[in-house]
Formats: structure tokens, sequence, C-alpha cells
């Protein structure tokens, strides 16, 4: 084999390594229960959560969802929006510690919703969007952790948290950032925004535009890597006829 087929054929090599790897990492990534938006302010009011939930098993459907919400650190004034197909139950809890607001003490709040009925098939996902009055303003996070049921009687388990400094874990629960008052971290980070985004846009909506634009980073990166691919192929296409040209006047 000549040394410039071995260049083309490494440089096709490596274009397709690297377009796979990038896709497969963003894939990946998309396989988690996750929460959009990823951050709010502490104390956000009149804002929606959705909890997007794909479903990866090939030959299973997911049939069932449940979401466990904090009851340390409660979400107030909690609401489910209807969702096609699918059945919410929603259970309530009484607080240890009892909230103060502007409204009065708060002695109740939600600690899980489950969805089932409907199917989450093969290569599909579903949101389920969320509402809420308030957020606590007393942590920095809040952890959501989730059951996701398959038709086949599996149950995968997202309720890992990860630890600082380590890898994420293999089953992460969905995690909702809570920021500083008046930071731009993410979208719907401050409690104007938030309360704006429910007022004037329907629920889902918003979150729909983020995850619209991360669904556009994933897609970027995959191009990219196609990119890459393409400047290999045409290096080494520009070193083949480059040799060519200077045989004759070797001759």
């Amino acid at each position: 084999m000549s040394p410039m087929r071995t260049t083309l054929r490494r440089a096709g090599t490596v274009a397709a390594l690297t377009a796979v790897g990038v896709l497969t990492a963003a894939g990946a990534a998309f396989a988690h229960v996750t929460v959009h938006p990823e951050s709010y302010a502490k104390g956000a009011t009149d804002g929606v959560l959705t909890f997007r939930v794909p479903n990866e098993e090939d030959t299973a459907a997911t049939t069932k969802v449940q979401v466990f919400l904090p009851t340390d650190h409660p979400v107030l004034g909690v609401l489910v929006a209807p969702r096609d197909g699918w059945t919410a139950q929603v259970t309530t809890t009484k607080l240890k510690t009892p909230v103060k607001t502007d409204d009065g003490t708060i002695t109740d709040a939600v600690s899980e919703i489950t969805w089932s009925g409907g199917r989450i098939r093969h290569g599909q996902y579903q949101d389920f969007d969320v509402a809420f009055g308030q957020l606590p303003e007393d942590t920095d996070q809040l952890t959501f952790k989730t059951l996701q049921t398959y038709s086949d009687g599996n149950v995968v388990r997202w309720i890992e948290e990860a630890q600082k400094g380590a890898d994420e874990p293999e089953n992460p629960a969905p995690v909702l950032r809570l920021t500083a008052k008046g930071t731009a971290e993410g979208g719907g980070s401050t409690a104007v925004s938030s309360s704006t985004t429910a007022t004037d846009e329907k629920p889902g909506r918003s979150t729909a535009k983020a995850t619209a634009a991360s669904d556009s980073t994933a897609r970027g990166l995959g191009v990219a890597g196609l990119v890459v691919g393409v400047l290999g192929l045409a290096a080494a296409g520009f070193a083949i006829a480059r040799g060519r040209t200077r045989t004759p006047s070797s001759e």
C-alpha cells in the first residue's frame, strides 16, 4: 500500500472515531433523568420545573415515574401540569419544621409525584412539568430522587448524589442549583425572571427553550466532530494531489 493511501485511510479512521466519540458522549448525558432549568434563584417564586425522562431500554417502555421532593427544604405551592396519557398522583407530607410565609405558616408540602398510565418507548423521552409557588432560601441545591419503572418490571433508581471533586455517579439524581438572588446563572436563575416566565408564558415554554439550547449544544458538538473528520480527509486529499503534481517534474 502506498504512503499516500495509508495517510488517507488513517485520516478517515481518525475522523470516524472523533465523530462517534463526540456523539456518544452527548447521547450518554441525554440518557439521564434531568430537571430543567438547571438553576433558579433562592426563594424564586411562580416558576416551572420540567423533569425530562428518556427511555434507554431497547425492549421495554417506561410506564411509571416517581419523583421525590425534599421535605427538609420544601418546595411550596406545587401544581402538576396535565400530561396526555398519564395520570399524576400527588403525595403530601407534614413538615417537621413549618415554613412561615407572607400568606401564613405552611405545615404540609408535596413530597412525591407519581406519573403512571402512559408509555415512553425506546428512542423517546417525556417532559413532566411541575409549577411551584416558592423555592427555599436556605440551601444551595435541591435533589429530586427519581424512580423509573419499565414495562418488564425493571426499576432504575436515579438517586445517587454527586460528590465534590468526584466523577458523576452512574445513576445521578436530578439536581436543581439554587443561586444567590440577582445572579445571572442559567435560565430562570433570578426570582424576577422566574416570575416573568410563569406569568407571560405557558408552563413548559421556558423549559423548552432551555432544553432546546442544551440539545443544540449537543448537536453542535457532534457537528464539530464531523468537521474535524472532514478537515482530516481534506488534508489527506491535498497531500495526494500534491504528490501527483510533483511526480512529472521529478522525471
